[in-house]
């Protein structure tokens, strides 16, 4: 696929901790401009790959291309097109709001009235702006989860890895974490989201992955999925390729 219209590209990648395999010959492609969400129980090798692609661990075999740059040759370039949120928050909670947005501009090396621009644009996108100037100590769990994703956006990347972005949220601002996603993706950036919660995936998702002991044991639109499975939800479908033996869920 022409590397214009594709964001990642992952081709028989494997990993093991020790004698343990966490991903086995793994192919995975997502087209730029779109949400693919990768679903799994704990311990299916999600996180793993998020950090393979994110260049934060080396894949024991196998390739990825992402935003067009090879993770092990080219980690510089990966780390200049991308952003990640990670499944615990990266803010500092001694800093205000506003501090830790003006941490990650001067990290992004931006000059000083650009960061200025950018990091109010942020608060006021956030609906943090009345927070700004209090320690993020003092912030809900959905505030927190807001200023870490305002974080990861101050460079403006055009892919963002979201790894179980809104674990331990309430329904309220989980709900408000998918507006800010459905507003990213209009603008045309790239999202790739591990998830446990198969609502998440079936409100965001243009692609579904179901990865289960380290291998993607289905594929496809979350329409796809039910279809093919004969289910109505992705909660049934989810149920029935994790409960059955490994080779039944490899001819679905």
């Amino acid at each position: 696929m022409n590397l214009s219209t594709t964001a990642i590209e992952v081709t028989g990648i494997a990993r093991s901790y020790g004698d343990q395999p966490v991903l086995r010959d793994l192919d995975l492609t997502v087209p730029t401009g779109t949400v693919y969400a990768l679903l799994g129980p704990n311990g299916a090798g999600k996180t793993t790959l998020v950090r393979i692609l994110s260049t934060l661990l080396a894949p024991d075999a196998g390739t990825a291309l992402v935003a067009g740059h090879d993770v092990a040759r080219e980690p510089d370039g990966v780390r200049r097109s991308i952003g990640v949120t990670g499944q615990f928050s990266a803010i500092d909670e001694l800093l205000t709001g506003r501090e830790n947005l003006r941490l990650m501009a001067d990290l992004a090396h931006l000059p000083r009235s650009e960061a200025a621009a950018r990091v109010d644009e942020l608060l006021a996108g956030f609906d943090l702006t009345d927070a700004a100037d209090r320690r993020a100590a003092t912030y809900s769990g959905g505030m927190k989860r807001r200023l870490d994703l305002a974080m990861t956006l101050v460079s403006r990347p055009r892919l963002i890895f979201l790894d179980e972005p809104t674990t331990g949220l309430d329904p309220r601002s989980r709900r408000d974490l998918w507006q800010i996603v459905r507003e990213l993706l209009a603008d045309g950036v790239t999202i790739f989201l591990t998830t446990q919660y198969l609502e998440e995936a079936d409100q965001l998702a243009d692609t579904v992955g179901v990865l289960v002991d380290g291998r993607l044991v289905a594929e496809g639109t979350p329409a796809e999925l039910k279809a093919q499975a004969g289910h109505s939800t992705l909660d049934d479908v989810f149920l029935a390729l994790t409960e059955q033996p490994t080779d039944a869920k490899e001819s679905f």
